[in-house]
């Protein structure tokens, strides 16, 4: 194929750039003319969206022709016009007048209004937000800390603690332990109060009806003699825990005495 090549300064461009014309003399596309710019480091532009990129926002390609290599002034003032009407568009915005409801646009012979549905409040969808914002987890998962022993520093395995006689366990297969492994995650891991499963239907089907929130119990009610047998355990823990810090305090007391004796000896 024969070309005939034709470089030249483009002065709409920054200094340093070259417009090329390359005409096609022979073939099916002869006197087709393609054009090509060259930047000051020798980098060919074969399209006005690379020029863009390549120059950035140092010169404005708005109304610059790709085809001549001239700023044409029809472009700039279309340019100007549409800006105007953009920022116009944003500022004052369009106003809807139009009352009328909507044309359903899915295939139909016919046209068919839009029914408009309106929320009533008898009609309401709750959505609970503990379980939006809570992860999905296994039902029975307490079943898993079964068989686990507690320890102490000293490595000797601590008594497991006993349930009190009202509470009763709900699921297949549910020991006393999985029953305690399961009040004690509920209460260092759940914020609500602890009910156990208040609905009957659990006990027949706990895999549809178990509310998970709650521990693997049946419902329970905390009686006042309940609460006076919880004081009196506390009371006597505190009395036990002061005794053991006063005979800690004594101790200590005459350790620093004979030390204080044997240094004077």
């Amino acid at each position: 194929m024969i070309m005939e090549k034709k470089r030249m300064d483009c002065p709409s461009l920054p200094p340093g750039w070259k417009k090329e014309e390359v005409i096609r003399k022979s073939g099916l596309s002869a006197g087709k003319c393609d054009v090509y710019y060259y930047s000051p480091k020798g980098k060919k532009f074969r399209s006005k969206p690379q020029l863009s990129r390549y120059l950035g926002n140092t010169v404005d390609l708005g109304c610059f022709d790709f085809r001549t290599g001239k700023m044409m002034p029809s472009k700039l003032q279309k340019s100007k016009q549409r800006l105007r009407n953009e920022n116009l568009t944003i500022n004052k915005g369009k106003p809807d007048l139009n009352t009328a409801l909507p044309i359903r646009q899915t295939a139909s012979i016919f046209k068919q209004p839009v029914t408009k549905v309106v929320n009533h409040p008898s009609n309401k969808v709750k959505t609970d937000l503990q379980r939006a914002t809570e992860q999905p987890r296994q039902l029975f998962w307490e079943k898993r800390l079964k068989g686990l022993r507690v320890s102490a520093i000293t490595e000797e395995v601590l008594r497991t603690m006993e349930l009190p006689k009202g509470l009763t366990s709900v699921g297949p297969d549910t020991s006393d332990e999985t029953l305690l492994a399961a009040i004690a995650s509920a209460l260092h891991m759940s914020s609500s109060p602890i009910t156990g499963q208040t609905t009957s239907a659990a006990e027949k089907n706990p895999a549809v009806w178990l509310n998970t929130s709650q521990p693997l119990c049946k419902a329970f009610i905390v009686t006042d003699q309940d609460i006076q047998e919880q004081e009196l355990k506390v009371i006597q823990a505190r009395r036990c825990l002061e005794d053991a810090l006063m005979a800690d305090g004594l101790a200590r007391a005459a350790e620093s005495s004979r030390d204080s004796e044997d240094k004077a000896a």
